[in-house]
């Protein structure tokens, strides 16, 4: 064995590790990163947000070629071809992957792949080669709940870490999850023509989104049977059999998709030998990313704080620069979230009912996006809305939601706008460019 001394032992190589990978380099520190899978990025590059937002793009633009007669453009027999898709989805990711590799050459940061296991809190042991570090950062991830059903072992079952493995889409798909990532793909492979089922065992999809826009883009999903407080009961070969109202219904099913959320991966890395604080639901940590070790930090799905590709990003540069000496510190109520889904779904902060339960008094907005120019020209009367909660007593934005065109593009600005803790006179003396969609949010603001 060789003993190798770092100022920085990163474990995982997904956002919360690379990026902070990036920043510990640019400043000069000493870094190794360690990655036990063959391609940098985790999850989310290789198995998440890259990878299904470009096959959405794609099944987007199939969908626009069928349904754009009323912009006087007429796309006869218009086809999706799976494998090209899928060719261009490789295609993608294997650009950002050696994106990631050039950073990490780039900042001189070491890279090793192996699995990582503590030997004390600053001995980590990849391969038989044991490797120091001064200060350790855990960004493990995360990986696929898999509930307890009769028959999940089942050839027909996969989760969203297999799901881009299919040689080809199934005729009949049922998704079991209503979060995130199972209306992403109920969006979709309904768009491509599959038939898709939602089994969803809570009243209600989304269940952590404003109910009114979550009911919303619930009924805009075109082409998706979404079934609620339903619960499945047994996967067979070739349908899924679930409990509706007490009683026993099936539904046909070629392919099985696991979209029950994801959970801290905190195993076999070694936290008990050091006595890390961890629990199943993720490592415990400060808002300095610092946990009870005192040089031992943990960034992005690891947490369990905010399971996205983003805060994981920043989780990321805090730990670095609380190990730079920097005062910083990971702020929660403004980090902007996405359902990338035909309509887009983006929103930030305190939703209605989350704001009164705690206790503030508050003032609520909406908009349909029908009444926003740009939005009625490029998408007619697809379902639109635009919706504020505002703190009565300061006159400071709690929450802003925004269904329909490119929200996600959008979003970023209520995130800038909660930072800065501007009240709603400050925010309608900003000029928005027009016409944009982004207009809504302040003509959301004048309909209080």
């Amino acid at each position: 064995m060789t003993d190798k001394k770092y100022d920085i032992i990163i474990i995982g190589a997904g956002p919360g590790g690379y990026l902070a990978a990036e920043r510990a380099g640019a400043i000069g520190k000493k870094v190794l990163i360690i990655e036990k899978e063959k391609s940098l990025g985790g999850v989310c590059l290789n198995k998440g947000c890259i990878p299904t937002k470009t096959l959405l793009n794609s099944a987007k633009i199939f969908y626009k070629a069928q349904n754009s007669d009323m912009y006087g453009v007429s796309v006869s027999d218009a086809k999706y071809d799976f494998v090209k898709a899928m060719k261009w989805k490789g295609k993608v990711v294997d650009l950002m992957t050696k994106g990631v590799a050039y950073q990490m050459k780039r900042f001189n940061v070491d890279v090793v792949q192996g699995k990582a296991k503590f030997i004390d809190r600053n001995t980590i042991s990849v391969n038989e080669e044991l490797y120091t570090g001064e200060n350790i950062i855990i960004a493990t991830g995360s990986f696929p709940v898999i509930p307890p059903i009769e028959g999940i072992n089942n050839a027909n079952v996969i989760t969203s870490d297999e799901v881009f493995k299919i040689s080809e889409p199934p005729k009949n798909l049922v998704i079991i999850g209503g979060g995130v990532i199972g209306l992403e793909f109920a969006s979709y492979f309904s768009m491509i023509g599959v038939n898709v089922t939602v089994l969803e065992m809570l009243p209600d999809v989304l269940p952590n989104v404003d109910a009114e826009i979550a009911k919303l883009l619930r009924n805009s999903l075109k082409g998706c049977d979404i079934l609620t407080n339903v619960q499945a009961k047994k996967i067979e070969d070739n349908k899924v059999v679930y409990i509706q109202d007490g009683k026993e219904v099936s539904v046909n099913a070629d392919l099985v998709l696991l979209a029950t959320g994801r959970i801290p991966n905190v195993n076999d890395l070694g936290l008990e030998i050091i006595n890390l604080d961890y629990s199943k639901k993720g490592i415990v940590v400060n808002d300095k990313m610092q946990t009870n070790i005192p040089n031992v930090y943990a960034t992005g799905d690891v947490t369990g704080k905010s399971l996205l590709a983003h805060s994981a990003y920043r989780m990321g540069e805090v730990a670095v620069n609380i190990i730079a000496g920097k005062n910083d510190r990971m702020r929660y109520n403004a980090i902007p979230w996405v359902v990338y889904t035909n309509p887009e779904l983006a929103g930030i902060g305190f939703t209605e009912e989350q704001a009164k339960k705690e206790g503030y008094n508050i003032k609520v907005s909406s908009m349909q996006l029908r009444a926003n120019g740009r939005f009625y020209a490029e998408h007619g009367n697809e379902k639109g809305l635009c919706k504020v909660i505002i703190d009565a007593d300061t006159d400071l934005l709690l929450g802003l939601f925004l269904l329909g065109g490119v929200s996600s593009e959008i979003i970023h600005s209520a995130a800038v706008i909660i930072e800065s803790e501007l009240r709603v006179k400050d925010i309608k003396e900003i000029i928005f460019p027009h016409p944009t969609v982004s207009e809504a949010i302040k003509d959301t603001l004048w309909e209080l």
